[in-house]
């Protein structure tokens, strides 16, 4: 149950992460405006706030597993907003991330002797 809740944090860190730089670029890049760079950036402060539900409480195991899950959350973000297709390397690369992810955050760990 607690993987469950762990990928839904990351799922929700992603669309938030995501989500608000896109609408940073949205606001200057395409000259939408304040209220689009205001949304982004709230968007990004959730973000960080969501980040620190997770289960573990390692802030760099955190975030080095979620920049897996950034990468792929990108690739899918691109595909749905902006018409992006991704290539097989891209997709390759994005499920040798997931790969990662699951190492680092749900690898057993038990005590180390030594």
């Amino acid at each position: 149950m607690l993987t469950l809740r762990s990928a839904a944090l990351f799922v929700a860190a992603a669309l938030l992460e995501i989500g608000g730089a896109w609408l940073v670029w949205q606001g200057i890049r395409e000259h939408r405006g304040w209220v689009w760079i205001g949304g982004g950036v709230i968007a990004l402060g959730l973000y960080g706030a969501v980040a620190t539900l997770q289960p573990d409480a390692n802030f760099g195991r955190i975030l080095a597993a979620y920049g897996g899950v950034f990468i792929v959350g990108s690739l899918l973000w691109g595909m749905v907003a902006d018409g992006f297709r991704p290539d097989r390397w891209d997709v390759v690369g994005a499920l040798i991330c997931l790969v990662g992810v699951g190492i680092i955050m749900y690898a057993p760990r038990g005590a180390v002797a030594g």
